[in-house]
C-alpha cells in the first residue's frame, strides 16, 4: 500500500476534496498538519519547514506542521495574505476511538470571515459582501441606473446590512464598507461592474454559482434563518429583489464557512438610495476622511477621522468611521444628532462623567457575538460582564446631561437612547458573580468559576487544595479508632493511598481493613472510606475542570441566546460614544453648530480647515468667508501656487460634510443647505495599472461629476484641464464651467491657474471671481492665505521654484522667458478685445466662440513674438518646444532641455 493510500491519508483526501480552495489544517494530536500542495503553499507563504511523511508505504507525502497552541499567529499570517484556511478537528476522544479518529472541518477562516481578535481590526468593521444585479432591467435602464443589490455581513459582530442602489452609486457603498471579501456570480462578464469592482481591489473575490443569487430562493432561506414568515417583516418588497438575492448567496456562503451555524446574525437592515450621501472615490480621497493621501490604510494621521476621534470604545470608533463615510440627507435626522451634541457641549461636567463611564466598556458587540457563536473564552465573557456592569453609570451620566440641558434642547438622539435603555443588569450581575475577577483564557488553567457559586465545585476544590490536611485528619482518626499510635497514611502510584501498620500491631487491625501489600516489617491496608477519599482527591482536578466547563458553557449559552439584545445595547453605547466625541472636539476646537436649511444659499463665516489648523498654531491659520446665492453660484478662484487654494476648497467640503454627519463645524458661523452630493476634485495623478494618464484620470473624474451632479450638489474643482496643452485646457475648463453654470446650476468653486477664466464673470451672470491675496516686498512674495474678491494676474510659479531651491541661473532664465511669453499674451488679449470677446452684454454661453478665437490667434502668433513672417530658425525652435512632453520629464531632463534650447537660441543669434 502506498503512503497516500493509508487510512489516514484516505481520510485526509476525502476531507480535502470538499475544501479544495482552502489550506486544510488537519488536526493530529497536538499539531495541525498540511499535506501535498497545502504544505508547499504554506511553506512558501509563512516560511514553514517542508518535510515528507511516509505512512508505511513507498510514496513520500510533502508535509508541514504547526503546533496547535501556536496556530493563531500562523493563521493570521496566511489570512492576511488572502488565503482561506479550513480547520479540521478531531471530533472524538482518541482514547475512545475505535480505529481512525473521526475528523471534521469545523470552520473555514477567510479574510472576510473571522472571529479571532488577531485577525480583526478593532477600529473598523470586517465585512464580507455579495453583489447582485437585476438582469431583466439591465437592457432598458440607463447604464448608471441599473439596480444593484449589495449584502454585507460582519461575522465578528453579527451585523447584516442590505443596500438597494443603482450601479452608479454602488462604488460609493462598497468603498464605505471596504469589504475584505466579495462574492460575485461565477463566469458573469458585466462591463458595467468595472467601476464597482475597483472599489474592492483589496478584497478577496469569491465566485459563486448564479442560482445562489436567485431572489425567491434567497427569500425562503432568509425567512428560515430568522424564523419569520415573510420578508415584509424586514420592510423588504419586490423592489428589493437584487439585495435579497445578494443576501441569500451571502448567507449560504457563511453557512459553508461555519458548519456549526450562525445563531449570532442580527436581523438585516435595509438602506435605500436617498438616505445617505454617496461619496465617490475622489471625494473621499481628496478630503482625506479616513485615509491619508499617502494611501496607508493603517495610518490615520492627517485625516478628518484623526481629528474627530475622541471615542473610548471600539464600537464607537467603528461607528464614527461609518458616519463620516455616510453623511445624512434628511434634515430631521441631522438635527437629532446636532441636538444631542448641543446638550453635551452645554454640560462639560456631565460630558466628562459620561466619557469616564464609557471608558471601561469593552467591545460588547464582538464579545457578545463570540458568546452566541460559542467561542467566547472565560476572560472574554467576564469582560462582557464588566462592560455591562458599567452601563448604569452611562445611563446616569446621560440623564444628568439631559437634566442640566433642560430648556436648551430636547437632547435629540440622547433622549431616544434613554427611551428604550437596557443595561442588562441581571446578566451583568450573573456574569460578574459566577466568574472570578481575572479568569484564564481557557478552562483548566486556573479557576474560572467563583467560590460559592456551586457547592459540589467548592467541595472538589477543598479536596484538591486541602489534600495534605485531609490525609492528616484521616490518620488522626484511624489512630484514635484502632489505638495504633504508629499508624500512618502513605501513597504510591501502584496502590494509591494506604494505611501502613507494623507487624507488631497486626492484632489491632479492624475487620474492615483490606490488605493490599505485605512488607518485611509491616502490612499495608485500605478501607472503603480511604478508597472513596482517594478517588475524590485523585480525580478532583479533572472533575473540577469538567464541572467548571459545564457551568461556564451553560452561562455562555444563556448569554449568547440574548445576542439581539446585546447588539442593540452595543449600538446605543456606540452612538452615545460618538456623540460625546463630537461634543468634546467641538468644545476643544471651538466649533459652532451649523444652521441647516433646504434652500440654495451657503454662507460660511471665518471657516477653517479642521485638519490643517490642528497641525499648526491656531493663531497662524487664516480663516475665510464664503457665500453662495442663487445669483452667485459659481466662484472662479485664482491665485498663486502655495497661496492655499486647495486648502480652501477642502475646508469648504469638510465643513459641509461635517454638518451633514451631524456635528459642529470649524467656523464662526455657518448657514448651510442640505446638499445631495459633494464632489471634490483636487489634484490628479496617473493610474498606470488601469492604463490611464493624468489627463485621462482628470477627464474621467470630471465626466462623473457632470453626469451625476444636480442643482442641490456642491462641486469643488481644482485645475481642470491642466494635463493637456494650454489652449485645450482652457477650452475644456471654460466649457465645463459653462455646463455647471447653465446646465446644472449647482454651487461650484473652480480653482484654476487659467486666468482667462476670470472672463466668465463677464459672460455668465452667476459667476464671481475670487483670489487668494499675496503681498510683494521687493523680490519676496508673502502669501496671505486670505480670500478676496477679484482675479489674479500672476501665478508666481517662478517664486515658488526659487523657494523650492531651483538654481539661480534657471530662475533668471525663467524670468526672461516669462517676460517674452507675457508680451505675447498681451498681444493676444488685445486681439480678443478688439474682436469683441469681452463684451459683457450677453450671458449666453461663449465656449465655441472662445475656441474659434483662440485657434485664430494661435495661427497668427509665433513662439517669441507676433511676426506674420517668421524666421525659419525660430520655427524650428518652436517645433522643438511643441515636441516636448513636460509631464513625462524628470526635473533634470527638463533643466537639460532648457539649457539645450538656450544654447540653440544663442547660436542662432551669433553672427556666422
Amino acid at each position: 500500500m502506498s503512503g497516500s493510500a493509508t487510512p489516514l491519508m484516505q481520510q485526509y483526501r476525502e476531507i480535502k476534496a470538499r475544501h479544495q480552495d482552502a489550506i486544510l489544517f488537519f488536526r493530529m494530536g497536538d499539531f495541525y498538519e498540511m499535506f501535498y500542495e497545502d504544505a508547499e503553499t504554506a511553506s512558501r507563504a509563512i516560511g514553514l519547514t517542508l518535510t515528507a511523511r511516509n505512512n508505511g508505504g513507498a510514496a513520500e507525502v510533502p508535509l508541514a506542521g504547526i503546533p496547535v497552541k501556536a496556530a493563531a499567529e500562523y493563521l493570521r499570517r496566511l489570512v492576511s495574505q488572502g488565503y482561506r484556511v479550513a480547520i479540521c478537528e478531531q471530533v472524538e476522544d482518541p482514547k475512545l476511538a475505535k480505529g481512525l479518529v473521526k475528523r471534521e472541518v469545523v470552520e473555514t477562516i477567510t479574510p472576510g470571515a473571522a472571529f479571532a481578535d488577531d485577525l480583526l481590526d478593532g477600529a473598523r468593521a470586517n465585512y464580507v459582501c455579495a453583489l447582485a444585479m437585476v438582469r431583466d432591467v439591465m437592457r432598458d435602464a440607463p447604464r448608471d441606473a441599473v439596480p444593484v443589490g449589495i449584502a454585507a455581513a460582519d461575522l465578528s459582530t453579527g451585523e447584516v446590512r442590505l443596500f438597494g442602489v443603482t450601479i452608479g452609486d454602488a462604488p460609493a457603498v462598497l468603498a464605505r464598507l471596504a469589504p475584505r471579501e466579495l462574492l460575485l456570480v461565477k463566469n458573469a462578464a458585466h462591463p458595467e461592474l468595472a467601476p464597482v469592482l475597483r472599489q474592492a481591489e483589496q478584497a478577496l473575490v469569491t465566485s459563486r454559482e448564479g442560482w445562489e443569487f436567485d431572489a425567491q430562493l434567497a427569500a425562503d432561506d432568509l425567512a428560515r434563518q430568522f424564523d419569520i414568515r415573510s420578508l415584509e417583516g424586514f420592510g423588504l418588497g419586490t423592489d428589493d429583489a437584487a439585495a435579497v438575492g445578494a443576501a441569500g448567496a451571502l448567507l449560504r456562503y457563511l453557512r459553508e464557512l461555519q458548519p456549526g451555524g450562525l445563531p449570532h446574525l442580527a436581523r438585516p437592515t435595509m438602506e435605500r438610495s436617498g438616505g445617505v450621501m454617496p461619496l465617490d472615490e475622489m471625494t473621499r480621497r481628496n478630503l482625506e476622511l479616513v485615509e491619508s493621501l499617502r494611501g496607508d490604510q493603517r495610518d490615520n494621521n492627517g485625516t478628518l477621522l484623526s481629528v474627530l476621534d475622541r471615542t473610548t470604545t471600539p464600537m464607537g470608533h467603528r461607528m464614527l468611521r461609518q458616519w463620516l463615510l455616510a453623511p445624512l440627507l434628511e434634515q430631521p435626522a441631522i438635527e437629532q444628532r446636532l441636538d444631542a451634541v448641543t446638550a453635551l457641549v452645554r454640560d462639560p461636567v456631565g460630558r466628562t462623567a459620561l466619557r469616564d463611564a464609557l471608558d471601561g466598556v469593552r467591545d460588547v458587540e464582538r464579545l457578545a457575538s463570540k458568546a452566541a457563536a460559542g467561542r467566547a473564552t472565560p476572560r472574554e465573557l467576564r469582560a462582557l460582564g464588566d462592560s455591562l456592569a458599567r452601563l448604569p453609570l452611562v445611563a446616569k451620566a446621560v440623564h444628568g446631561v439631559l437634566s442640566n440641558g433642560a430648556g436648551h434642547t430636547a437632547g435629540g438622539v440622547l433622549s431616544a437612547m434613554l427611551a428604550d435603555w437596557d443595561d442588562g443588569a441581571e446578566s451583568a450581575e450573573r456574569l460578574t458573580t459566577m466568574l472570578v475577577a481575572r479568569p484564564p483564557l481557557t478552562i483548566g488553567e486556573e479557576d474560572t468559576i467563583a467560590p460559592g457559586v456551586d457547592h459540589d465545585l467548592d467541595e472538589l476544590r477543598v479536596l484538591r487544595d486541602g489534600g495534605k490536611d485531609a490525609i492528616a485528619t484521616i490518620q488522626q482518626q484511624e489512630r484514635a479508632r484502632t489505638g495504633i499510635t504508629s499508624l500512618k497514611v502513605g501513597y504510591n502510584r501502584v496502590f494509591g493511598y494506604f494505611l501502613e501498620i507494623s507487624n507488631a500491631n497486626r492484632h489491632l487491625v479492624p475487620d474492615d481493613y483490606q490488605r493490599r501489600q505485605t512488607l518485611t516489617g509491616a502490612e499495608r491496608y485500605v478501607t472503603p472510606a480511604l478508597k472513596e477519599y482517594e478517588e475524590k482527591v485523585l480525580n478532583a482536578a479533572e472533575r473540577i475542570e469538567s464541572r467548571e466547563r459545564e457551568l461556564f458553557e451553560t452561562l455562555r449559552r444563556d448569554v449568547g441566546v440574548q445576542i439581539t439584545r446585546w447588539q442593540q445595547v452595543a449600538r446605543r453605547v456606540a452612538t452615545i460614544d460618538v456623540l460625546a466625541s463630537f461634543a468634546d472636539v467641538a468644545e476643544r476646537e471651538q466649533y459652532v453648530r451649523p444652521v441647516l436649511h433646504d434652500g440654495f444659499a451657503l454662507d460660511i463665516r471665518a471657516g477653517r480647515h479642521p485638519v490643517v489648523e490642528r497641525m499648526m498654531a491656531r493663531e497662524k491659520f487664516i480663516p475665510n468667508d464664503l457665500q453662495f446665492t442663487e445669483d452667485a453660484q459659481l466662484i472662479v478662484l485664482t491665485g498663486p501656487n502655495m497661496a492655499g487654494k486647495s486648502t480652501i476648497l477642502r475646508q469648504i467640503g469638510l465643513i459641509q460634510l461635517m454638518a451633514q454627519v451631524g456635528m459642529y463645524v470649524p467656523a464662526h458661523e455657518a448657514h448651510l443647505p442640505i446638499v445631495d452630493r459633494l464632489f471634490t476634485r483636487v489634484g490628479a495623478s496617473d493610474n498606470l495599472v488601469r492604463g490611464q494618464s493624468t489627463f485621462m484620470v482628470e477627464m474621467s473624474e470630471t465626466s462623473a461629476i457632470l453626469h451625476t451632479a444636480t442643482k442641490r450638489s456642491l462641486v469643488l474643482l481644482d485645475e481642470i484641464g491642466r494635463g493637456t496643452s494650454t489652449y485645450d485646457g482652457v477650452s475644456i475648463a471654460w466649457s465645463v464651467s459653462e455646463h455647471l453654470h447653465d446646465g446644472i446650476g449647482c454651487k461650484t468653486v473652480f480653482a484654476t491657474h487659467y486666468h482667462e477664466l476670470t472672463q466668465l464673470a463677464n459672460e455668465l451672470s452667476g459667476v464671481r471671481n475670487f483670489t487668494v491675496a499675496v503681498r510683494e516686498v521687493g523680490d519676496q512674495v508673502l502669501f496671505l492665505h486670505r480670500l478676496i474678491p477679484g482675479g489674479a494676474d500672476r501665478s508666481y510659479g517662478i517664486e515658488v521654484g526659487r523657494l523650492a531651491g531651483l538654481p539661480a541661473p534657471v530662475i533668471a532664465r525663467a524670468k526672461e522667458v516669462l517676460a517674452l511669453l507675457e508680451g505675447e499674451g498681451e498681444q493676444m488679449a488685445a486681439r480678443l478685445t478688439a474682436e469683441g470677446m469681452q463684451a459683457p452684454s450677453s450671458t449666453k454661453r461663449r465656449g465655441p466662440r472662445l475656441k474659434h478665437q483662440l485657434q485664430a490667434s494661435t495661427d497668427q502668433l509665433g513662439f517669441f513674438g507676433e511676426a506674420a513672417v517668421v524666421d525659419p530658425a525660430l520655427t524650428r525652435l518652436a517645433d522643438a518646444v511643441d515636441a516636448l512632453e513636460p509631464e513625462q520629464m524628470t526635473p533634470m531632463q527638463a533643466l537639460n532641455t532648457l539649457a539645450s534650447l538656450k544654447e540653440s537660441r544663442r547660436q542662432q543669434q551669433t553672427p556666422s
